[in-house]
């Protein structure tokens, strides 16, 4: 296979994977532009007592916008010289998501309806907009909320097991006559008051139940306010991130280089060759 450096497959690498040429910007706005529009119609199309033409034209529309996004994959595939690193990727599986659903209509109904998955695609707006300055902070963050995860579910654990005993305690104290008919429906109750969702569905009468359910109540404010204070300690000591442009690896489609990177840092394929 020829290198995609001076060819065909070179341009379209630069136009829909690239967003410092003019070129690449106007396809990624074209783009965005698309996605916005396919989620307006699916969300229009769910509303009832409109005239058969307008979900005649939706659906068109639809289709029009799918055929573009069905080109549009497969050129991102045969424009790198790895397409699984691709299709394997992140954006890769939300772009392939994106498409199939109208196609899946033919044999599942209502599966049209899965197009909004496409609003993941606006995510690519941080590379239109020339917001890549805090890609390096949306890693430190990523990184914060990653070290923060075994302390996260030990205290989620925790918390879990705080409403077993709490819901149990309700359950002998309120009795199927209040609407604890279980111990399952109780614990229910249980997460719903910590979380201060508060459904109403199903409330103390006892004035022993309702201190209870006082407290609880109490316990679920210090209980939202814990993880919050864990990922902030964890992101206060995570490490300043370089900066990073929207520059993508026409070999392996590695993206987030270096501002000043001339090869890429995952196969060192040079990343703008001169032609």
């Amino acid at each position: 296979m020829t290198k995609p450096n001076s060819n065909w497959r070179r341009k379209i690498h630069d136009i829909i994977y690239e967003a410092d040429t003019p070129a690449g910007k106007f396809f990624d706005v074209v783009l965005l532009f698309l996605i916005l529009l396919s989620v307006i119609f699916v969300m229009i199309e769910s509303v009832r007592g409109m005239s058969a033409k307008v979900y005649d034209y939706l659906y068109v529309g639809e289709w029009i916008i799918t055929v573009f996004f069905s080109v549009e994959y497969v050129l991102r595939i045969i424009s790198v010289r790895k397409p699984f690193r691709y299709i394997f990727s992140f954006y890769g599986i939300i772009d392939l998501l994106s498409t199939i659903p109208l196609y899946l209509s033919f044999v599942l109904a209502g599966s049209n309806y899965l197009l909004t998955v496409r609003a993941l695609r606006l995510l690519r707006v941080f590379r239109i907009l020339k917001i890549t300055r805090y890609l390096g902070e949306a890693n430190r963050l990523k990184k914060a909320l990653s070290d923060s995860r075994p302390k996260i579910l030990v205290f989620l654990f925790a918390v879990l097991i705080i409403a077993v005993i709490a819901g149990t305690l309700m359950y002998l104290i309120e009795g199927e006559e209040n609407g604890f008919t279980s111990i399952p429906r109780s614990i229910y109750w249980c997460i719903v008051t910590l979380t201060t969702v508060g459904f109403g569905d199903i409330a103390p009468a006892t004035p022993l139940g309702q201190f209870l359910a006082t407290i609880i109540m109490i316990l679920g404010y210090g209980i939202i306010a814990v993880p919050t204070g864990i990922v902030s300690a964890e992101y206060s000591k995570a490490k300043d991130y370089v900066h990073v442009n929207t520059q993508s690896c026409p070999n392996c489609n590695a993206f987030r280089h270096r501002d000043d990177a001339k090869y890429c840092y995952q196969c060192g394929e040079e990343l703008n060759p001169e032609t």
